[in-house]
């Protein structure tokens, strides 16, 4: 999934090719019913890459370092969290490299996607490893079996009107005091898809973006007990917060002219203004 504007790579051309395609095949999904969505996500984003061929997630794909870099970032917000012991869920894996790396360290890696050309790789496949393709929403792994489970860039390319069954299906994956790490951009920094070029809000497959206040509040609906966020992850002793005073800081932000809002939230010192990192606990 795309994850900063600034790693949008090509001519200005191929950026407006990139945005007008990525808009067209999003209204498609934004406005389906929920039965067409279970195979819409699988055909709209395989027809995005197969159209984009300069998507910044090829991109990162083809080039060795840059997804060598991508790994290594991940790798340090999650070393904390894992066990030999433990079985490992990502949702949204792209091209799987994350995965592939964290099977060296824990006892089982289970990788759900909706892409059959992201996830296509040339890598050999680590035998704890097992790939699955959804519908968006399900996750077929056994009950209570995962213990830590993890999406980057996963939670905004979700129509709004499937992250609770979306969230369910990961908690209920879960073991009793799983953990549930889910990276995505702070709404009032962005938009964060292509349309940051182009729009004040996200038109593109970013379907909706998110707040800490209100992914909280989705969290603890469908039943996780203890919601934080992650501050200084890219650090040997990342910081974990309680929600509370983020949720505050984000209170005033909404009061203030978007633009400055935006300015503000793009220039704190504190990261979960543009990139949230909750740490859900069952």
């Amino acid at each position: 999934m795309m994850k900063m504007p600034e790693k949008i790579p090509g001519t200005s051309e191929q950026v407006r090719e990139h945005y007008l395609i990525e808009k067209e095949l999003a209204a498609r999904l934004r406005n389906a019913g929920k039965n067409e969505r279970m195979y819409l996500y699988a055909d709209l984003y395989d027809e995005l890459y197969r159209r984009v061929r300069h998507h910044p997630q090829l991109i990162q794909k083809s080039d060795p370092e840059e997804r060598a870099r991508a790994v290594s970032h991940q790798l340090t917000v999650l070393r904390g969290f894992l066990k030999p012991d433990f079985n490992f869920l990502e949702v949204g894996p792209g091209d799987c490299a994350l995965s592939f790396e964290v099977a060296k360290l824990v006892n089982k890696v289970y990788a759900i996607d909706v892409s059959k050309e992201i996830t296509k790789t040339s890598m050999p496949v680590p035998a704890n490893f097992t790939l699955q393709l959804s519908d968006g929403s399900s996750i077929d792994v056994p009950p209570g079996s995962i213990h830590i489970a993890y999406s980057n860039q996963l939670m905004e390319h979700l129509h709004p009107d499937d992250v609770i069954d979306h969230l369910e299906n990961i908690y209920h994956a879960l073991t009793q005091s799983g953990v549930y790490i889910c990276i995505t951009p702070n709404r009032l920094s962005g938009p964060y898809d292509i349309s940051c070029f182009f729009d004040k809000i996200s038109t593109g497959f970013h379907l909706k973006e998110y707040t800490v206040s209100e992914l909280e509040i989705i969290f603890k609906a469908v039943g996780f007990t203890k919601i934080d966020v992650l501050i200084g992850a890219s650090k040997k002793n990342p910081l974990l917060l309680h929600v509370l005073p983020v949720k505050m800081i984000e209170f005033i932000l909404r009061k203030l002219p978007h633009a400055l809002s935006k300015f503000i939230a793009n220039h704190a010192p504190v990261s979960v203004f543009r990139e949230i990192r909750v740490v859900a606990i069952k």
